[in-house]
């Protein structure tokens, strides 16, 4: 049985990315899985913020996400391929279930900060994914 592990990272926030990339590469060597890579972009498109930009603007965000994303894998997963890439728009826990979905993946890896006040009154996405994934979640403090 082939196993697969579906990694969540945000571009925004390069260091902890490259963090949990590492992480959820060195586990996917170990368990000898395929490793497909997430990342969500919020979708302005249809409110009334995305009115102020270029048409196109959503595109040219989601090539650049994938172009970076390419060359994270390349930079720490050179010797783990094939790696899947996916770049979604939404909501990022709804994108990430689907993606898990989407690839039959047996292991959620995500990243989580420390909780602070906020995120115990909002709820961060790696609570709600592990909430709701029909999978293992694996949270990654960073």
């Amino acid at each position: 049985m082939s196993k697969r592990f579906l990694c969540a990272i945000d571009l925004t926030h390069e260091d902890d990315a490259k963090a949990l990339l590492t992480e959820a590469g060195r586990l996917a060597r170990l368990e000898g899985a395929a490793l497909s890579v997430v990342t969500v972009l919020p979708d302005y498109g249809s409110t009334f913020v995305g009115s102020f930009f270029k048409q196109g603007t959503l595109k040219n965000a989601s090539e650049s996400a994938q172009e970076a994303l390419h060359q994270m894998e390349r930079e720490l997963l050179s010797d783990l391929a094939p790696v899947q890439s996916i770049v979604v728009v939404g909501s990022a826990y709804e994108k990430v279930l689907e993606a898990a979905e989407t690839v039959s993946a047996d292991l959620v890896i995500v990243g989580a900060h420390k909780p602070d006040f906020a995120t115990r009154v909002i709820g961060p996405n790696a609570a709600r994914i592990t909430r709701y994934a029909q999978t293992s979640v694996l949270v990654v403090r960073l």
